[in-house]
């Protein structure tokens, strides 16, 4: 008979890395996983005084953090950056490749300017970051009294890596890279123990879609796309971010989870079209 033990999603004496974790989504995750046991590094690339106030909120609450600078698109930063966390803690449990940006343009006026940067940071900091992390999960193996899988990478994705969208056209092809990153790594490393999943967001309050819900105008267009009728908090990634990366979801492997209010089931159907 299987076990019918319940587990309790916690991430005690986990290191977690959580990259473009000074604002947004990526606060939320940090303070999710802080608030589960994880001491929390909070990357960041430029906005050293955001990063500071996450980590004194997560200090505040009894969590353990540090901010660590580093521009994920930049190998050398990455490995700078994860050289200082192995120095400091000795290894590192979850990876959290959140690290994202938008720079919109219609297609025929898009630059390759902004097409690179997107790409740079949404996708090549991704491959970066999970490299290094891998390499580490693969020479620390498991450790049974911490976790049952040797390591855990979670991917920051979007519902755009199945829902096209005009006028985004780096940013979407980003997210689709993601998705085949993540499945390609997670094909590749599940002979290492290693857990690989995406997080795919839907419409989340944050300042990167600041002007999508900022006016009640602008948030009742938006919640015509999302039939569970409201917008998104950063913390509802972080518990689903929580739950990915604890030993409660160790059969958990190669899937992308929406978190979205059911954004990708084509709303604009609901009535029969």
């Amino acid at each position: 008979m299987a076990d019918s033990t319940l587990t309790t999603p916690h991430l005690d004496k986990q290191i977690a890395l959580v990259t473009g974790a000074s604002s947004g989504i990526g606060t939320g995750v940090a303070k999710s996983l802080a608030e589960a046991g994880a001491t929390v590094i909070v990357n960041y690339v430029h906005d050293a005084e955001g990063a500071d106030v996450v980590v004194k909120e997560i200090e505040a609450a009894g969590g353990q953090a540090l901010a660590l600078q580093a521009d994920v698109s930049k190998e050398a930063d990455v490995l700078k950056m994860f050289g200082q966390i192995l120095d400091r803690f000795g290894t590192l449990h979850i990876l959290i490749n959140n690290s994202g940006v938008q720079q919109d343009a219609p297609f025929t006026e898009m630059t390759l300017e902004q097409w690179q940067k997107v790409i740079d940071v949404n996708l090549t900091g991704q491959f970066l970051c999970a490299r290094e992390a891998a390499k580490e999960f693969i020479r620390r193996g498991v450790q049974p009294e911490v976790s049952k899988a040797a390591g855990k990478i979670i991917c920051m994705s979007s519902v755009h890596e199945v829902i096209p969208w005009a006028g985004h056209a780096n940013y979407a092809a980003s997210k689709g890279g993601v998705m085949l990153l993540m499945k390609t790594m997670a094909q590749e490393l599940a002979q290492h123990k290693i857990r690989v999943n995406t997080i795919g967001p839907g419409a989340i309050k944050t300042p990167i879609n600041k002007e999508a819900w900022d006016t009640p105008e602008a948030a009742e267009q938006l919640l015509k796309l999302i039939p569970y009728g409201r917008i998104g908090e950063p913390h509802d990634v972080g518990e689903v971010a929580v739950w990915l990366a604890s030993d409660a979801s160790d059969y958990v492997h190669g899937i992308t989870l929406f978190v979205d209010g059911g954004m990708t089931l084509f709303p604009g159907f609901i009535g029969n079209g």
